[in-house]
């Protein structure tokens, strides 16, 4: 007996957008191209086994952040967050429980980051959450994606930002001058990190012309 075979589901037009939008060429300079700062909320740290719970997103551009092109959504996961994560981002499962399953957002997300470069704090969290979410669409996250904890390092120095593998958003902002919004809420972590990439480009570039290229270079080199 011959099994019915399932129907494909049609890719959104937010999917297509995606898969069809062409990243800035590297030697785009840095205050011509538009990034996407983003930051996460999640159960863990592993997308293997753990959930975004909350997605937010600063467009910037022209060196300024865009804060009417924000965009925030609450996750509701397979599993509730357990207590320690709870005491981290203070999302309750009562604060979950009525909000919309990832495939249902994911049209906002991939929306969010279409053509724009990816700009995160600690970016292996973001990078490794947002390539599990959209790898079912058979989409791949769009390179390059940055990384404000290690272009921090080569705008100020090791010697002022400690020899942590990993520096905290609050201590990198702090060492700019800049205040910290709401830590560890997606909103406020992702206008930080808007805020913290544009004082880090724009003090790179009095030394040197900064370029997508030479951003993403400095964001893999560790210092």
């Amino acid at each position: 007996m011959r099994l019915p075979r399932r129907r494909r589901t049609a890719p959104s037009p937010a999917a297509r957008a995606y898969r069809a939008a062409q990243s800035p060429p590297p030697t785009t300079p840095w205050r011509a191209a538009r990034f996407v700062v983003v930051d996460l909320e999640t159960t863990g740290l592993d997308p293997r086994t753990d959930a975004i719970i909350s997605f937010a997103s600063f467009p910037v551009e022209h060196g300024r952040v865009v804060v009417g092109g924000a965009r925030s959504v609450v996750i509701r996961p397979a599993q509730m967050p357990e207590a320690e994560t709870i005491r981290i981002h203070g999302f309750r499962p009562a604060d979950l429980v009525n909000a919309p399953p990832l495939l249902e957002v994911l049209d906002v997300i991939l929306e969010a980051l279409a053509g724009s470069v990816l700009v995160a704090h600690v970016a292996w969290v973001e990078r490794g959450f947002l390539s599990a979410a959209i790898k079912p669409l058979g989409l791949r996250l769009a390179a390059p994606v940055l990384d404000t904890s290690v272009l921090a390092r080569h705008a100020v120095g090791r010697d002022r930002l400690g020899e942590r593998e990993a520096l905290s958003l609050s201590d990198a902002a702090r060492a700019f001058g800049l205040p910290v919004h709401r830590p560890h809420f997606a909103e406020g972590d992702a206008l930080t990190t808007a805020q913290l990439f544009i004082a880090i480009s724009a003090r790179l570039d009095r030394t040197e012309p900064q370029t997508i290229g030479s951003l993403t270079r400095l964001s893999r080199a560790q210092r």
